[in-house]
């Protein structure tokens, strides 16, 4: 295939993903996940049981970190999962739903998160779904506040070709997941 004819791939894709987000985030606000991915065109592959932590200043790293010592969550749950479609593309997707006590904090918490470079809650690998690990880089990120809760979801392509647009929207559909 030539690389216009990839290119051409490429964005028929991304176009597709965002063309049903609306819907897909209206579906996963009303607690259909299944259906929200279906709405984009993918399904859950796989997808890891849900990882507690009391201790999130354990589970993170630079200033992120710094924040967790000084002001402290009230809990902390991750898991990791992976989307694909029928033409072999797959993205690994993790979520952390990050607790504190008010929703002051979460907010400054937020603020911190949304900063690229400033650390992270350290995201599950996927090596817990039996995969190669893969390195999260932090650029295909969102947050979304629910009250006094941060969910963080961040995705990267493992098979395929999934442009920069496909894992921001996976991202953005992953971030209003319900808690497990």
């Amino acid at each position: 295939m030539s690389e216009s004819a990839n290119t051409m791939v490429r964005n028929t894709t991304s176009r597709n993903l965002k063309a049903h987000k609306t819907d897909a985030k209206r579906s996963v606000r009303q607690g259909r996940a299944d259906d929200a991915w279906q709405r984009m065109g993918l399904r859950r592959l796989r997808q890891s049981r849900k990882i507690p932590a009391a201790d999130c200043v354990a589970h993170s790293f630079g200033e992120v970190r710094e924040f967790l010592v000084r002001t402290p969550c009230k809990s902390l749950d991750r898991i990791v999962f992976v989307v694909g479609d029928d033409q072999g593309n797959a993205a690994v997707v993790s979520v952390a739903w990050v607790e504190f006590r008010n929703r002051s904090t979460a907010w400054k918490f937020q603020r911190l998160e949304d900063r690229h470079g400033t650390g992270d809650i350290r995201p599950l690998g996927s090596s817990l779904l039996g995969m190669h690990d893969i390195e999260f880089t932090g650029h295909h990120y969102n947050a979304e506040p629910r009250g006094t809760t941060l969910t963080i979801a961040e995705a990267e392509t493992i098979s395929g070709t999934y442009s920069a647009d496909d894992l921001d929207t996976i991202t953005e559909v992953a971030a209003l997941l319900p808690r497990p």
